[in-house]
């Protein structure tokens, strides 16, 4: 149902029982899927894809120009994908046009209120991102990651799969898959074991991620030593091949190991 008192582009192609709240601006290039429930007072811009079964909240701004004063006007897109929880006061922006990108958000993730999501961000699958966390331009997220409140991530940082980043963490170092973050500056501070048991993990798994923090981040050794041991003491498993490929690939560098003093 769409209400009276929205717009909606005469170019939009609006899905299968969705629904659009009063005062709601849906524009041009905008396609929205199946069973999306959209408040009042949302604003929608293209070129902007959203899936099928999300839930926007009012005041939320999506697929708005990005805030890099190097846009020049161009049509980069936004892409979701199904099923988000997008909350009060989110802003997503479309991508700049730098290498032809754009801002990719998966399926399943939940969008606590005023979270910003910046020009060229791609956001994985089951993300969680808590009250005012902000994410800026070019950051990646990995699937199921849990931001917690007011945490800020600089630009071209990279967050793993399945971590989880205390509230109020500043994240200017690339954060591993599997691990808990907190303190300033952002430190390990441990496994995700809970969440990975949540997710079906199994012990002797995450006994194996254990053993490879262990090496990287308290036993002392400098990060490219601690790989080398990494590879020659922990047995081969994908999330060995994971977590040494994220760390040497990590441009930005990663996050501080642990630090008992502090």
């Amino acid at each position: 149902m769409i209400d009276k008192l929205a717009f909606v582009h005469p170019t939009a192609k609006i899905g299968h029982n969705v629904t659009i709240g009063p005062w709601t601006y849906i524009g041009e290039n905008v396609e929205i899927g199946d069973n999306t429930w959209i408040s009042s007072h949302v604003v929608i811009k293209g070129p902007t894809v959203i899936g099928k079964g999300n839930r926007i909240f009012q005041f939320a701004s999506v697929g708005e120009e990005c805030q890099d004063k190097k846009y020049a006007g161009e049509q980069p897109r936004l892409i979701i994908g199904d099923n988000n929880i997008i909350r009060e006061s989110v802003t997503i922006h479309r991508g700049t046009t730098q290498d032809n990108s754009e801002t990719r958000i998966g399926s399943n993730c939940l969008f606590m209120a005023y979270v910003p999501i910046a020009h060229d961000c791609v956001v994985g699958n089951n993300v969680i991102m808590a009250n005012n966390a902000s994410i800026a331009g070019h950051v990646h997220v990995g699937d199921w990651a849990i931001l917690g409140g007011a945490v800020n991530v600089q630009q071209f940082t990279k967050i793993g799969k399945h971590t989880f980043i205390s509230g109020g963490g500043g994240v200017n170092k690339d954060v591993p898959p599997y691990v808990r973050a907190a303190r300033f500056p952002l430190s390990y501070i441990g496994v995700n074991s809970v969440g990975l048991r949540r997710r079906g993990f199994d012990s002797k798994t995450i006994n194996l991620i254990l053993e490879i923090y262990r090496i990287l981040f308290i036993r002392g050794y400098n990060t490219s030593n601690a790989l080398k041991l990494i590879e020659t003491e922990i047995e081969d498993s994908p999330v060995k091949d994971e977590i040494t490929q994220f760390i040497r690939n990590s441009v930005r560098g990663i996050m501080k190991g642990f630090d008992s003093n502090k």
